[in-house]
């Protein structure tokens, strides 16, 4: 299937997109917007990146792995393509209430060590009426 989107870098207009004829221009658009794209004034059927001074590769990034979200599928350059370039490892931020809830949830999932299970009480035949509550008894006899 060719791709609906080609991004890239320019060295103009920072980061780039442009949809190709497998999309309609018009949904292009909408989901270009969306992830702050505009369009290059005199350029059709470009968009750049709305302020390509913050944080452009990943902000592009991040839309490459939006669309491909949503079922599109994107050629991106290498540094733009989540699939090919791992970002940075940020360290792991220990949570303790995370970790809590954690071991509240084992906790309730297991088996109580505290409760054993009682014993049923027998039931032992009896005659009818023998042992039932009076009105229950009187109801039987009408």
């Amino acid at each position: 299937m060719p791709p609906h989107f080609h991004f890239g870098l320019h060295s103009e207009h920072g980061v780039v997109a442009r949809p190709t004829t497998a999309i309609t221009p018009q949904l292009a658009h909408w989901y270009l917007t969306r992830e702050q794209f505009e369009p290059v004034p005199g350029r059709t059927g470009l968009y750049r990146l709305t302020s390509p001074d913050q944080d452009a590769r990943r902000r592009g990034r991040q839309a490459v792995h939006d669309l491909r979200r949503h079922g599109f599928t994107v050629q991106a350059d290498i540094s733009l393509d989540p699939a090919q370039s791992a970002p940075p490892p940020t360290p792991a931020r220990r949570n303790g209430l995370a970790e809590r809830r954690t071991r509240i949830a084992q906790a309730a999932a297991g088996r109580s060590t505290q409760h054993h299970a009682s014993i049923a009480p027998s039931i032992t035949a009896q005659s009818p009426g023998a042992g039932a509550p009076p009105m229950a008894a009187a109801g039987r006899r009408r």
